[in-house]
């Protein structure tokens, strides 16, 4: 199991909402590359950048700048996503070193393009599918896109998708413990690999999830972030947990 640090970036900071709300957010940072770089070395593989300005169709030029300096300021990969919904977006996030780019919302709304974005990237290409009770949440979580989670994992599978980010949007951000059976649902159901997202709160989260994924071979990764920035675990932590579950 994969353990990746998020870095969720407001104006520039380091931050966590709650459930996605943009009122409730919690600043952990004022320097974001700092942190990367922290979180490189204390041993993670990937980092997850999500531009929340963007996801909110907010000015977001100081996220992209911070996101391209953290890309250049680490040699890990760097997963980076929020409020890209062209062609164009995409291919200047790989253009500018992203080796992974999650799209939601223009998964919904223009699937034509996320099939030629899958077409001339392969499995750079990620979707995120960012759900409550089971239905899709597009546009910074805040429009209902009257789709199911399955339903939309299906569609982006038969389009190429490789992977699915799926976060359970009451979940996110408060420690709520991750929704491990719908996350090996959509993974049973899509077929694809799938990283889970949303409410890590405890070593044991990670525990059970690693379990679980035994029985859905799908999910091979999870996004942490709230526990690791207030203390419950360190990654180091997280690293041994995932690894004595898998025996």
């Amino acid at each position: 199991m994969l353990i990746i640090p998020a870095i969720d970036l407001r104006q520039g900071r380091c931050v966590r909402l709650a459930q996605g709300r943009r009122a409730e957010v919690k600043i952990y940072g004022d320097d974001p590359v700092a942190v990367a770089r922290d979180f490189e070395a204390q041993g993670a593989r990937m980092l997850h950048v999500v531009n929340l300005d963007g996801a909110f169709d907010e000015a977001d030029s100081l996220n992209r700048d911070v996101a391209r300096r953290i890309i250049q300021a680490v040699r890990i990969p760097v997963q980076f996503g929020g409020g890209l919904r062209s062609a164009r977006g995409v291919e200047q996030l790989i253009e500018e070193g992203a080796a992974r780019v999650v799209v939601g919302t223009l998964a919904v709304e223009s699937p034509e393009i996320l099939e030629s974005l899958v077409q001339q990237f392969g499995s750079r290409i990620a979707v995120g599918i960012d759900a409550r009770d089971g239905l899709v949440r597009t546009r910074g979580w805040e429009r209902d896109a009257d789709l199911s989670a399955i339903e939309l994992a299906r569609r982006v599978a038969a389009a190429g998708v490789a992977r699915i980010v799926y976060t359970d949007i009451a979940r996110d951000g408060i420690l709520g413990g991750v929704n491990i059976e719908q996350t090996c649902v959509v993974a049973r159901e899509s077929g694809v690999r799938v990283t889970a997202s949303g409410g890590v709160s405890s070593l044991a989260d990670v525990e059970r999830l690693e379990k679980a994924a035994a029985g859905a071979p799908g999910v091979d990764s999870v996004i942490v972030g709230r526990a690791i920035y207030e203390g419950r675990f360190t990654l180091a932590e997280a690293f041994a947990a995932a690894s004595a579950a898998a025996e």
